[in-house]
C-alpha cells in the first residue's frame, strides 16, 4: 500500500474520524479494509472508464483511484451519507476530476458505458454480473472481491484470473472476468 498517497492518507484519516457516527465499517482496525483492497488490485491493469459498484466506505474504489490516477472512476453509492463521506475524502486529498461520486442506484447508469466495474460486498456475484452485463462495453472487465468459497463465472464472461489471499488469517478471493465479445 502506498502510504504516501494523499488520497489514501485522507481516506484513512477521515474513515477513522467518521466511522462511528456514519457506520462506515464495523468494529476493529480499519487496516484490514485497506490491505484487502490493495491485495485485490494486485496485478490488475486498467484503462478507460470504471465504476465501483456500491462504494460504501470507498473499498476498493479509493485504492483503485490511487493506483490508477489516469483512469476515470465513478464511485456509485445509493446512501447519501456515504456519498458525503466519499466526496469529503476526494476534497481532503485534492484529488482531480477523474474520480466522481454518483449518488444513486447502479440501475441508473447508462448501458454499455464502462470499461470495467468492481465490487466488494455489493451483492451476490450473480447480481453483480447481471449489472456488469448491462454496463460493460464489449470485452469490459469485472473485478469481484468475494469469499474464498465462491467461484464467480458465467458463459458470457471469460475468467481472466482467480486468486486467493488472506488478510489477518481471513481467506479472501478475487476474480477478474472479461465480457466475451459479441455477448
Amino acid at each position: 500500500m502506498s502510504e504516501t498517497s494523499p488520497l489514501l492518507t485522507a481516506h484513512r484519516a477521515l474513515l477513522e474520524r467518521w466511522r462511528g457516527s456514519m457506520n462506515l465499517v464495523g468494529p476493529g482496525p480499519v487496516d484490514f479494509h485497506f490491505r484487502d483492497a490493495e491485495a485485490a488490485l494486485d496485478g490488475l491493469t486498467a484503462a478507460g472508464q470504471w465504476a465501483d459498484l456500491g462504494s460504501g466506505a470507498g473499498f476498493p474504489g479509493i485504492a483503485f483511484a490511487s493506483r490508477f490516477p489516469e483512469v476515470e472512476l465513478l464511485l456509485v453509492e445509493s446512501r447519501q451519507k456515504r456519498c458525503v463521506f466519499l466526496r469529503a475524502v476526494l476534497a481532503e486529498a485534492g484529488w482531480g476530476p477523474q474520480v466522481s461520486v454518483s449518488h444513486g442506484r447502479v440501475e441508473g447508469l447508462a448501458p454499455g458505458s464502462l470499461d470495467g466495474v468492481m465490487a466488494r460486498a455489493f451483492a451476490p456475484w450473480p447480481a453483480v454480473l447481471a449489472h456488469a452485463r448491462r454496463l460493460l462495453r464489449p470485452e469490459g472487465m469485472a473485478l469481484l472481491m468475494h469469499g474464498a468459497e465462491d467461484e464467480p463465472e458465467a458463459d458470457d464472461f471469460l475468467t481472466v484470473s482467480r486468486r486467493s489471499y488472506a488478510i489477518d488469517g481471513r481467506p479472501r478471493r478475487v476474480t477478474l472476468l472479461q465480457r466475451r465479445p459479441g455477448r
